[in-house]
C-alpha cells in the first residue's frame, strides 16, 4: 500500500512538471506569443531541441513573393521595453512615434508558410557557433532584431553584449554561441570603415582590397552579407573614377574571390541579403502627392517597385552568385520590403547619431529618414526568413 501511494504521488508530481513544461513551451514555440516569465526556470527544464519536417520550407517555396497580413495577436515578437540591446536609431516609439501599426504585420508567402520563429531552436543551431552580420547600418538593424528575438529566453547572467571597434557581439554563454555585427558598408575596404566616425565628404573605396576585413570573417560559421545603401547614397562621383554599377560589380568580384579562397563549404554557410529599399517619393505610391514616408501607417497594396531599389544592382548580385564556385544563399527581401512605406524611422530616429530636435521633426520633408527601419518591424521578418534557411541546414531533423 505504501508503495502504491508513493507511486501515485510520483506520477502526480511528474504530470505537474510535464504540464508546467508544456505551458512554458507553448509560451515560446507559438512564435513568442507571450514573453518568457521565468527564463531561469525555462533554462533548467529545457530539453534538446529538434527541427521537425514542419520547420522546413519546400524547395518550391518562394518566400519573397506574398503579401502582408494584419496580425496583432502574434506580433510584435518583442517590444522596445523587453529588449535592452536596441539602439536609439531604431526605437521609434521611444523617440515619439504615436502609433505601433507598423509592428503588427506578418509576411505571408504565396503557397507556403514560414516556420514559427523558435529562439531555442535557433540557439540549438548556433550552439558552439558564430553568426555574423556584415554590412552597414541597415545590417546593424537586422543584427539588433535577431538579438532581440533570441535574448528573452536567456536568463540574466547567462548573456552578454560587447562593443569593440568595428564589431558588436552578443553571447549566449551556456550555448557558447554568438550573434555578431561587423561594420563594412561596402564589404570591400574604404575610408568609411570606422564603426562610428565614417561620415566623410568624399568616399574612397578600394575596390580590389578586402584582406584586412576578411581576417575578422575567417572561420565564422554563418556569414550574412549586405551592401547597397552606401553605394547609391549621394552622387555618383562618390566612387572615384567609376560609376556605381561598375564599381559595385568590381567590389562583389573581389568579395567572391575572397570567399572562394577562404570559405570551407563543409563547415561554413554564407548568405547575401538583397537590397533594402527607400521610400523617398510618395508620388510613386500616391500619385499627385509630394511627400515621403512620413506619417505613413499602412503597407502599399498591389504591385509596386519604387525608385529606391535598382534592378541593375539586383542583376549584378545574381550574376556574381551564379559564377561562384561555392554555394551562397541569396535572401531576397527587396520586394516584400518595397510594400512597407509605413515602417521606416522617419522623424523618430537619429541623424548621425543624434536624436532629431523638435524643429527638425516639424520638417519631415527635409529630415525624415526613409531608409532605416523601426524595431520591432520589417527586419524581424528578414530574420524569420534567415531562420527558415538555417533550419534547412540543421542536422537534427526528426
Amino acid at each position: 500500500m505504501l508503495k502504491f501511494i508513493f507511486l501515485l504521488n510520483f506520477i502526480t508530481h511528474f504530470i505537474k512538471v510535464r504540464m508546467l513544461s508544456l505551458k512554458i513551451c507553448v509560451c515560446v514555440c507559438a512564435h513568442m506569443r507571450v514573453q518568457i516569465q521565468d527564463p531561469e526556470l525555462f533554462y533548467r527544464q529545457r530539453r534538446p531541441v529538434f527541427a521537425s519536417s514542419k520547420d522546413q520550407i519546400g524547395e518550391s517555396c518562394n518566400v519573397s513573393g506574398g503579401k502582408w497580413i494584419w496580425d496583432n495577436k502574434t506580433y510584435p515578437v518583442y517590444t522596445e521595453e523587453s529588449c535592452p540591446y536596441l539602439s536609439n536609431q531604431t526605437c521609434c516609439q521611444r523617440n515619439g512615434r504615436p502609433d505601433s501599426f507598423h509592428q503588427k504585420w506578418r509576411w505571408q508567402p504565396d503557397g507556403c508558410n514560414l516556420p514559427w520563429f523558435d529562439p531555442l531552436k535557433l540557439l540549438d543551431i548556433l550552439s558552439g557557433k558564430r553568426l555574423m552580420f556584415i554590412g552597414d547600418s541597415i545590417q546593424r538593424g537586422q543584427f539588433e532584431s535577431m538579438v532581440c528575438m533570441v535574448q528573452s529566453v536567456i536568463p540574466e547572467g547567462k548573456k552578454s553584449f560587447q562593443t569593440i571597434p568595428t564589431m558588436e557581439i552578443f553571447k549566449a554563454e551556456e550555448y557558447n554561441a554568438s550573434i555578431e555585427f561587423y561594420w563594412a558598408p561596402f564589404i570591400v575596404e574604404s575610408i568609411s570603415d570606422h564603426a562610428t566616425n565614417h561620415t566623410v565628404l568624399k568616399r574612397l573605396v578600394y575596390l580590389d582590397s578586402i584582406t584586412n576585413q576578411g581576417k575578422s570573417w575567417q572561420g565564422v560559421d554563418m556569414l550574412v552579407f549586405e551592401s547597397y545603401a552606401w553605394w547609391i547614397h549621394g552622387s555618383s562621383d562618390d566612387i572615384k573614377e567609376y560609376n556605381v554599377t561598375t564599381a559595385y560589380r568590381w567590389a562583389l568580384e573581389t568579395w567572391a574571390n575572397w570567399l572562394e579562397s577562404n570559405i570551407n563549404p563543409l563547415t561554413q554557410k554564407v548568405y547575401f541579403m538583397s537590397m533594402s529599399p527607400k521610400h523617398l517619393r510618395s508620388w510613386e505610391w500616391k500619385p499627385g502627392s509630394n511627400e515621403n514616408c512620413f506619417n505613413e501607417s499602412y503597407p502599399i497594396q498591389g504591385s509596386y517597385w519604387g525608385t529606391g531599389s535598382s534592378f541593375t544592382i539586383m542583376k549584378i548580385i545574381q550574376d556574381i552568385l551564379q559564377e561562384l564556385k561555392i554555394d551562397v544563399t541569396f535572401l531576397n527581401i527587396t520586394q516584400m520590403s518595397e510594400y512597407r512605406k509605413d515602417a521606416h524611422t522617419s522623424v523618430y530616429g537619429e541623424r548621425r547619431g543624434i536624436p532629431l530636435t523638435k524643429e527638425q521633426r516639424a520638417d519631415p520633408k527635409k529630415f525624415a529618414d526613409c531608409m532605416h527601419w523601426c524595431l520591432p518591424g520589417v527586419p524581424d521578418t528578414w530574420n524569420e526568413i534567415l531562420y527558415a534557411h538555417l533550419l534547412q541546414n540543421h542536422r537534427n531533423f526528426l
